[in-house]
């Protein structure tokens, strides 16, 4: 069985699919068939402008600060933890030389 390729929306996209929820008086899962999506994308999406509002749907390629910096300090914790890693078996190679 192929596994399904997921479909990528621009921001465009998902902005003026919100507005259309909001603004048309239609029901969202009729706007989410026109548009040829699910209607639990399209509520996702609304719930996500509500939290966010324009900076909501950032992409790939432009994170929000905060994730930004989680993803740096998860980097570094893992080279920290490498280096210690390293140390200790250094000084258990050190160790036993001396004994």
């Amino acid at each position: 069985m192929m596994p399904k390729d997921q479909r990528v929306f621009t921001k465009e996209f998902k902005l003026e699919a919100v507005q259309l929820a909001q603004k048309s008086g239609k029901p969202q899962a009729q706007i989410a068939r026109d548009l040829g999506i699910a209607d639990s994308t399209l509520h996702h999406w609304c719930k996500e402008f509500s939290k966010a509002g324009e900076r909501a749907f950032p992409g790939s390629g432009n994170p929000p600060a905060s994730e930004e910096e989680m993803r740096r300090l998860r980097r570094e914790n893992e080279l920290l933890r490498q280096e210690r890693d390293v140390l200790k078996k250094a000084l258990a190679i050190f160790s036993r030389s001396q004994l």
